[in-house]
């Protein structure tokens, strides 16, 4: 079956839920928390989806401002359509929706590390992350 690509195509909360946990992704994401899960959808972007007639098989969700940054925060793929090059698909359409200064930015799963330096992305050792129940102290 030929697959078709889409740029901001709606999809479901549960649509989206069902490539995470098809895809391996979702042990990584808050699938038992239903209201982050459609907020996630509902601020994304700019998000890239793949499909098998009317099968969600793949979703590039970013997050950005065009010109400058765009972070990609979820590359997720049903791990049965893998290895067949819809990841890097998504990952080029992304780019085409950017401006020509545009970084394409993400934080890798680590059995995906090699996947993304293989592709061409380059590992950035600066990035931090704030956890959210962590707390930056604001006294001085």
């Amino acid at each position: 079956m030929e697959l078709e690509y889409h740029i901001n195509r709606v999809i479901s909360a549960e649509q989206f839920l069902d490539v995470l946990w098809r895809s391996g992704l979702a042990e990584r994401r808050p699938v038992h928390d239903p209201n982050c899960i459609q907020g996630m959808l509902e601020n994304s972007g700019l998000l890239l989806t793949a499909w098998a007639g009317e099968v969600l098989v793949g979703v590039a969700r970013s997050v950005t401002d065009y010109h400058y940054a765009c972070y990609l925060s979820d590359l997720a793929v049903d791990q049965a359509y893998q290895k067949r090059g819809i990841g890097k698909r998504l990952i080029a359409l992304t780019q085409e929706q950017l401006g020509p200064q545009c970084s394409l930015i993400l934080l890798a799963a680590p059995a995906a590390n090699e996947y993304y330096a293989h592709i061409g992305f380059e590992h950035h050792p600066r990035c931090w992350v704030l956890p959210r129940d962590a707390r930056v102290d604001c006294i001085e």
